[in-house]
């Protein structure tokens, strides 16, 4: 007996409890109620708890802690430079030698790899992917089809503005991030041919003052007919609210608006990428990465949860987390069938068109002046008329130009 429960005592102190840190404090519930269960099941010896921070205070509390040893094993990671700076700094583990790496694409990986591409130090869990969300009801009582060019796009809108039951499309200036977020990096990648042309950008090759780089703006500069009265100064809470309330029928659109507006509106949507110039042509699609998981290079449980992240590497993870999250879209290659209509709607279009990120997102945005913040207020200039694409194109090269040495 004693024997046996000596025994019994030694498994019990080799239980491991692993803690992740995230922003993602809405998400608490789908973490303890779905996806820890899910793991815990097939890994019996490991748990976890996942405690998440307020948004906005994350980033600095997560410092705080792993400055003083007392961070969680696994860190959940935001795209890009606040994870590539924890990385540099030993705070997060390489994670290339993972089996499960081998489920992402180049893509996927970008927004959690050194700029060289050699060493990646968080495993993809989700992107939000744009285009844009229409009321069908509005479609089908004015005899509307979905665009699939930009003149079925534009010859829609003016349907819609003639008929004056509803807005057109809802999106205002006021904020100006929705004109670059949801106008310039939603249509742009048809134009500069996705990752091709965001990589040329990066290596100098090519220049904002391009045709590819100017001619979103032209088509945002047409917008300026369709967003209704007042557009300027239409914060973003009201564009949301105009299409909810199905005052307007079509909107620039981020797929994480998904859950929101199925709480919201009471009429169908539907959902269509960025229209291309001509039929037939290879279609881009901004297929943003934005969640990711590394390891704490401190932790002590590092065996247990290099487990852990192979399993969030896998399939089931996909499934589980993106019909968890309807609109947050797992970056793995694996298909992920979505229960959600909308959601399976937007994720399909990575079957018909080529995945890219935002154009502003890696290595262009650490100067000053700040490319990303210049496209915001240059996209919402041109849509309000008081900028235009040539002069916007040629303010953000010189702005870049100014401070990296690829585009001087």
């Amino acid at each position: 007996m004693l024997t046996t429960a000596l025994i019994a005592t030694g498994a019990a102190a080799q239980d491991v409890t692993l803690t992740i840190e995230s922003w993602r404090n809405d998400d608490l519930s789908i973490w303890q109620d779905q996806i820890i269960p899910a793991f815990e099941a097939a890994n019996p010896g490991i748990k976890v708890a996942f405690t998440p921070s307020a948004p906005a205070e994350y980033n600095a509390a997560l410092n705080s802690k792993l400055d003083a040893g007392t961070a969680g094993d696994l860190i959940t990671c935001r795209p890009f430079d606040a994870s590539l700076a924890l990385y540099d700094g030993g705070k997060l583990a390489d994670l290339s030698d993972l089996a499960a790496m081998a489920n992402f694409s180049d893509v996927a990986k970008s927004a959690w790899q050194t700029d060289d591409g050699a060493h990646t130090f968080c495993v993809p869990m989700a992107s939000v992917i744009h285009g844009f969300i229409y009321n069908k009801t509005a479609f089908a009582e004015l005899g509307i089809e979905v665009p699939a060019t930009e003149a079925d796009f534009f010859a829609a809108l003016d349907k819609i503005k003639a008929d004056g039951t509803y807005i057109p499309m809802a999106m205002g200036t006021n904020d100006q991030w929705e004109a670059a977020t949801m106008g310039y990096n939603n249509i742009g990648p048809n134009y500069w041919k996705g990752e091709d042309g965001r990589r040329a950008l990066i290596a100098g090759t090519q220049k904002l003052t391009d045709e590819a780089w100017v001619a979103p703006y032209r088509q945002l500069a047409k917008w300026k007919d369709y967003l209704g009265d007042g557009f300027e100064a239409q914060t973003y809470p009201d564009s949301q609210n105009l299409f909810t309330l199905g005052r307007a029928a079509v909107y620039p659109a981020g797929s994480w608006e998904i859950s929101g507006f199925n709480a919201q509106a009471d009429f169908e949507m539907g959902a269509f990428p960025p229209p291309v110039a001509n039929a037939g042509d290879e279609c881009y699609i901004s297929d943003h990465t934005d969640i990711a998981i590394g390891l704490n290079a401190a932790s002590p449980n590092a065996e247990a949860a290099r487990t852990f992240l192979e399993w969030v590497g896998s399939a089931e993870f996909a499934t589980l987390y993106a019909n968890a999250l309807p609109g947050f879209f797992s970056l793995n290659s694996a298909p992920v069938e979505m229960a959600d209509p909308l959601a399976q709607e937007f994720v399909s279009w990575r079957g018909k068109c080529h995945s890219t990120i935002r154009s502003t997102y890696q290595i262009l945005s650490r100067g000053t002046p700040n490319l990303e913040n210049e496209t915001w207020n240059a996209s919402a200039n041109v849509i309000r008329g008081s900028e235009t694409p040539e002069e916007a194109g040629a303010r953000l090269q010189a702005g870049l130009a100014s401070w990296y040495e690829p585009q001087k």
